[in-house]
């Protein structure tokens, strides 16, 4: 497999296009959909969509019925034609064609010196300012035809879907601008019967807001049809009598937005995208009511004793794409769990954090109104927790002084880490103590006869969990002492890398707030309780030292001139690691993939977006090496722990990217085996030879 390649990677190069038109001038716009068309050849573009009528233009109301302009129109193809013998794209252009005693406003699909077929537009909108059904005849009852076209009879109608036979999951459905704005387009049934790219050669003339319209239709078109929705309105050059024009290009991808042109331009635009086919087949394969649809809409189409053509015909080619590095043209979120926009991100966490207040809200009082016991440690995960208490307890109308908080100081508990969790109890007005846990932890090490006891700097993972557990069990007994509940704080992230001790340990609690937040999203999180000002000055001076701090599970003493232990020393950068999360669970891609994606996110600090408040020191790169170790580590720490997330407490899901519960979206048996995972990384992925 060849790595570095977009197309083997699962990707290919879509354009939308918009140019200049000369009105009722064939040969002048062919030439110029040719211009562009070697632009996109040499871009590596499998796909480039023209404007609807683009060869005659589509203001040119009763010119259209002129022989002379039709025939041009029949010679413009033609030219196209010969034209595209050398060129990689597969050309969409719109043109007005003859088939029977009418004309049809058609979309020509062009490939390498042929034409592939024909697709009519099947709705005419004759009302306000349109006119079509004046010259055009609808194309809805032209399924199954054909046309004879530049020399050749080809298929003919809207039930045609393009099948690119050496590109997998490349399959184009065309539509023309009215098409779209109907109830049932005819490319929410081309989706159903597979195709994943749909087109939509447009003219819509611009008035104020349509192109708001257009983006909603296009938008929710990608997402309906869990697929890719390319579109191209007319621009320049289109006759202004009564109408104008703006030139708008997008491409959707299942409710994307991938690329979109500036409009009104002055000269051809075309937004051009790399799309995730991969993507589209797998959201197609989890969502099974998308495949139900399908079902259901056959069970009821009449047919006839003689009707045994399928509702779609497939027409196959050969794109013979390019091999080799082309990049990729597309963005590739460093932070899939965290937006980029600032507007996005503050929504995002204001949901977040009243999805888990709210759900912790319920859980209260469905069982009687309980108190909240929960450990502090002065990390990122607790001090979220315990402010997600907080503002559950003011919005129940109770004190905070029913929040019972620990800090359970051990072997390597530093001073900073204390102080921010005592400050932060105190400054929220919670019932705080302190419970040394040392000196029990001490006793357990020496009744089972470990040999830290007898004074051997023995720091193993017996050692660490001595610790974890201990506090856990504490925390139990003292739910049970003063009436009330464990309030887990771990989250989605150390649940995928096993980071948390199984049983009497943090895996466990009575209800867990933070199992469905990934640790790259709790800081911002943090950062937006503090900007939208949800408590006092205080507590928000404390919570910035929180976010200030390195992630530590501070369970190994630090040793004079030794770098102080490390949470992602161990299981890796969270950055990474919540990446690589993001596409296993919500996506399903394979480790090859992953690491493809993860190199063109990571590669460059300086290229691409950072969400926003990101500290600068924070801004990093990794390298495709490093990217393949600690997706080694991922595989290896996912596959083993599945037995932890198998016995989860109850907690909200927050994001639609996914959660671990084994009653919600993850179901895996706890002795499946990574092999083939890791297999996959090694033989698809250039580097070092994988460790199994």
């Amino acid at each position: 497999m060849d790595f570095y390649s977009a197309y083997a990677q699962g990707f290919a190069r879509i354009a939308a296009c918009t140019i200049p038109v000369e009105i009722a001038d064939p040969a002048a716009n062919a030439r110029t959909v040719l211009a562009q068309a070697r632009e996109c050849h040499d871009e590596g573009v499998a796909v480039a969509i023209f404007p609807e009528l683009a060869l005659s233009g589509y203001a040119i109301d009763d010119l259209v019925l002129q022989d002379t302009l039709l025939a041009g129109v029949e010679q413009a193809v033609a030219d196209l034609v010969e034209g595209s013998v050398d060129l990689l794209p597969v050309l969409v252009v719109g043109a007005p064609l003859v088939h029977g005693t009418r004309v049809l406003n058609c979309a020509v699909v062009i490939h390498r010196g042929r034409v592939l077929g024909v697709a009519p537009k099947s709705y005419l909108p004759t009302y306000r300012e349109f006119y079509e059904r004046r010259w055009y005849a609808p194309g809805d009852d032209r399924r199954g035809a054909s046309i004879r076209v530049a020399g050749a009879e080809v298929p003919l109608g809207p039930d045609l879907i393009f099948d690119a036979t050496d590109v997998p999951g490349l399959r184009l459905h065309v539509e023309i601008c009215e098409d779209m704005w109907v109830p049932v387009p005819p490319s929410a049934e081309a989706a159903l019967a597979g195709a994943t790219v749909l087109a939509n050669l447009s003219g819509s003339p611009i008035t104020v807001a349509r192109a708001e319209d257009r983006r909603l239709l296009v938008r929710s078109a990608s997402a309906r049809c869990s697929a890719v929705y390319a579109f191209a309105a007319a621009g320049q050059g289109e006759s202004t009598t009564d109408l104008s024009w703006d030139g708008q290009t997008m491409i959707y991808e299942c409710g994307e937005l991938l690329a979109e042109s500036e409009r009104f331009p002055e000269g051809p635009r075309r937004s051009v995208a790399d799309v995730d086919l991969d993507r589209v087949r797998q959201e197609r394969l989890r969502q099974g009511t998308f495949d139900d649809n399908r079902r259901g809409l056959e069970s009821r189409r009449v047919r006839t004793p003689d009707d045994s053509d399928p509702a779609f015909r497939t027409v196959p080619f050969e794109l013979a794409p390019p091999t080799g590095d082309i990049g990729l043209r597309r963005k590739v979120d460093r932070f899939p769990f965290v937006p980029d926009d600032p507007e996005r991100l503050a929504l995002d966490c204001y949901e977040a954090y009243n999805i888990q207040v709210s759900g912790l809200e319920q859980r209260l009082h469905a069982i009687g109104q309980p108190k909240v016991v929960i450990g502090v440690s002065g990390g990122l995960d607790s001090t979220h927790a315990l402010i997600v208490a907080a503002k559950a307890m003011d919005r129940l109308g109770r004190p905070r002084s029913d929040i019972h908080a620990f800090t359970m100081p051990g072997f390597a508990t530093g001073e900073t880490t204390k102080s921010c969790a005592t400050r932060l109890s105190k400054s929220l007005g919670v019932t705080f103590e302190e419970l040394d846990i040392t000196a029990a932890a001490r006793q357990m090490l020496a009744d089972i006869d470990h040999p830290f006891a007898d004074g051997a700097e023995a720091y193993d993972v017996t050692f660490e969990n001595v610790q974890a557990g201990l506090r856990t069990d504490y925390l139990f007994r003292l739910a049970n002492h003063r009436g009330g509940i464990v309030l887990g704080t771990g989250d989605l992230s150390e649940l995928a890398l096993g980071w948390c001790t199984y049983g009497v340990g943090d895996q466990m609690s009575h209800y867990a707030v933070n199992t469905g937040v990934p640790k790259t999203l709790i800081q911002h999180l943090i950062r937006w309780v503090i900007d939208s000002g949800q408590f006092d000055p205080d507590t928000n001076e404390v919570l910035q030292e929180v976010l200030d701090q390195e992630i530590t599970p501070e369970l190994i003493p630090h040793q004079e001139g030794s770098r102080p232990q490390a949470t992602e020393d161990t299981v890796g950068p969270y950055a990474l690691q919540d990446f690589t999360l993001f596409h296993v669970i919500r996506r399903g891609h394979r480790p090859g993939r992953i690491a493809f994606l993860a190199w063109h996110a990571w590669r460059d600090a300086q290229a691409g977006e950072w969400p926003p408040g990101f500290p600068q020191e924070r801004r990093v790169a990794y390298d495709l090496p490093e990217i393949r170790h600690w997706l080694q580590v991922f595989v290896k720490r996912f596959f083993a722990s599945q037995f932890k997330r198998s016995a989860l407490p109850n907690g909200p899901k927050v994001l639609a990217g996914g959660t671990m519960s084994p009653r919600g979206d993850w179901r895996m048996p706890s002795d499946a085996g990574a092999a083939a995972w890791l297999a996959d990384l090694e033989g698809t992925v250039p580097g070092s030879q994988v460790t199994r």
